[in-house]
Formats: C-alpha cells, sequence, structure tokens
C-alpha cells in the first residue's frame, strides 16, 4: 500500500530593495550586495529565505529594505 505524501510547502521567500548606495562602504558589502543579486539602487529581487541569506542581510542591514513574502 503506498504512503500518502503531503504537498511540500512552498519555501518562503524575501523581497531585497537596495534603497542607499554602497559608495564608501567596505568592499565586503559591496560584494554581498552583488551576491545578493542587487547591482542598482532601488532595484528589487526575491530570494528564498535561508540562514545564510539572513547572515548576508544582516551585513548590509544599513543598505537595503527587507520585506517578508506572504505564503499564497
Amino acid at each position: 500500500m503506498a504512503k500518502k505524501t503531503e504537498p511540500t510547502p512552498a519555501p518562503k521567500t524575501v523581497r531585497i530593495t537596495l534603497v542607499k548606495s554602497a559608495i564608501g562602504y567596505s568592499v565586503r558589502h559591496k560584494a554581498t550586495l552583488r551576491a545578493l543579486g542587487l547591482r542598482r539602487m532601488n532595484q528589487t529581487v526575491e530570494q528564498v529565505d535561508t540562514p545564510t541569506l539572513r547572515g548576508m542581510l544582516m551585513k548590509v542591514n544599513h543598505l537595503v529594505v527587507v520585506e517578508e513574502q506572504v505564503e499564497k
């Protein structure tokens, strides 16, 4: 008899917007922004919420705005 499998819930995502320029900040902060997928001001990207992503966001939280997406 086959087991019933429940559908896996969609992964939580966050919307990240670059609101302040990285000019004048360290090379590590600029590299973190690039790794997040942010290249220009007011650009918004959506990423899957993981502990690694949260660590990156803590490093550049003064440059970005983070909005948690509601699951559908």
